[in-house]
């Protein structure tokens, strides 16, 4: 029985660190990359993007992965929705509302930072893709 229940419970231990696995390498591979990256990789164009401009001129994009009706729930609670895609200010959704908030810092044009935050898994698949690299070092 002892066994049965310590196997169990590193088997759910492994899908709860499974489902919110973040890579650095993933994350560090958008340092410096030129934001025309992001506006053609063929993840983050299918998903619902926001963006806010701070005082001193950093954009934040947010690219959200989750349902679309409880994206735009939350997307009204902050306070957007008249003005098109941009919003002074965003809001913390519960969880059970957003699975992952993938957060890019830029500055003048170049990723300064992208910091996923809530439930989210990165891989490869979230890097800049080599297609826009091979463009670039054209």
């Amino acid at each position: 029985m002892q066994l049965l229940k310590a196997t169990l419970t590193i088997i759910l231990a492994a899908i709860v660190v499974g489902c919110t696995f973040v890579r650095h390498q993933d994350i560090d591979a958008w340092v410096g990359v030129p934001v025309e990256a992001l506006d053609t990789h063929s993840y983050f164009k299918t998903v619902q993007m926001y963006r806010k401009i701070t005082g001193s001129g950093i954009e934040i994009r947010n690219y959200v992965n989750g349902k679309v009706g409880d994206v735009a729930k939350c997307w009204r609670l902050s306070g957007g929705g008249k003005s098109g895609r941009y919003v002074n200010k965003f809001t913390a959704c519960p969880d059970r509302l957003i699975v992952c908030n993938n957060i890019f810092h830029i500055r003048e044009g170049k990723v300064i930072e992208y910091a996923p935050t809530g439930q989210c898994l990165t891989n490869e698949t979230v890097q800049p893709q080599a297609h826009y690299l091979r463009l670039k070092e054209q």
